[in-house]
């Protein structure tokens, strides 16, 4: 079977030992022809000075306008779904979704996919390969996607909105997954265990922990098993003196994660970007929202020990125990 090969492969074949001989400065990837360089140069760059007129999304170069303009003229489009593509090969491999077939095998892992340049990826994971250096941090990536999303966390660059209450995003897919957890309320997914909904899959999983004591992440020191990734990395910190603490550049607190640390700094800064679709007040952190959403749902999900007591949030519970109830 010809298959026709994604023009971001065009150099970039597992199997290949004869590397191209126009090499990139920045992340040292090779290309067998120079006008191939030159584009993929365009990628180490921030500028985007090409717009869209249907849907003002930016390019770097009049090429990849002139490609994406396909999707707006429906030259390849899936019969299947009605998605259209940029290119035929992009519609071929879409088609791979519907057909369930993926020719493309990993000779490591046998592990099979329905796209060459996945499978390029992939292959990454064996060799430990990042080609893709960001220039600003040095952090690195296996694929130039996700350097791409990666550059605007230093940019700023947020082009996914939410059309309900146009809070942006750096990816769709953050949006997705916003969307789902703010503003819809179903819960699809149940515990089987007591009954308790979640709105993700990812929730369900850690709910289930607390019924099955399930300790999954296991110190390599003293193998010492812990519930969540947190506590471990807490008590490598502590125990083992290994990993990074995160010091607050004001009151000099320190944290395990960096995402407490950012939700820290708002405290300082006074900034609440959370807010509560009911009565719009505002929080710091999501957790505080989501706590706070109880009161509007009236849900009493925390249970007092002592004398079976319902309150809304774990706090009330130490608040009334305190009160009532001797340690």
């Amino acid at each position: 079977m010809k298959i026709e090969a994604d023009r971001n492969d065009i150099t970039e074949h597992p199997h290949d030992d004869k590397p191209g001989p126009y090499l990139c400065t920045v992340c040292d990837k090779r290309f067998t022809i120079k006008r191939n360089l030159n584009v993929h140069k365009q990628i180490h760059t921030t500028e985007k000075l090409y717009s869209c007129s249907k849907c003002q999304k930016c390019f770097r170069t009049q090429h990849y306008l002139k490609i994406h303009m396909n999707v707006h003229s429906s030259k390849y489009k899936c019969t299947e779904c009605g998605k259209s593509f940029e290119s035929n090969h992009r519609l071929t491999a879409h088609r791979r979704t519907h057909s369930g077939e993926k020719p493309f095998d990993c000779t490591v892992c046998s592990k099979r996919f329905t796209h060459s340049s996945n499978l390029v990826a992939h292959s990454r994971i064996h060799s430990g390969q990042k080609p893709h250096k960001c220039l600003v941090c040095d952090k690195t990536f296996s694929r130039s996607t996700y350097l791409n999303t990666h550059m605007r966390v230093h940019t700023g660059d947020k082009p996914y909105k939410c059309s309900l209450c146009n809070k942006t995003f750096i990816t769709s897919s953050n949006l997705q997954t916003h969307k789902h957890r703010v503003h819809s309320k179903r819960k699809p997914y149940e515990c089987y265990y007591c009954g308790k909904t979640f709105k993700t899959s990812s929730e369900l999983k850690s709910h289930v922990r607390t019924h099955t004591d399930a300790k999954l992440y296991s110190c390599r020191h003293c193998l010492e098993r812990f519930m969540w990734l947190v506590q471990l990395k807490t008590h490598l910190l502590k125990s083992h003196n290994e990993g990074t603490w995160f010091t607050c550049h004001i009151c000099q607190k320190k944290f395990t994660l960096s995402f407490s640390l950012k939700v820290h700094i708002r405290c300082h800064e006074d900034v609440k970007p959370y807010v509560c679709y009911e009565c719009q007040k505002r929080f710091s952190s999501p957790v505080k929202l989501k706590c706070h959403l109880f009161v509007h749902l009236d849900v009493k999900r925390f249970c007092c020990g002592f004398c079976g007591k319902y309150f809304r949030q774990e706090r009330e519970v130490f608040r009334h125990c305190g009160r009532r109830h001797s340690y």
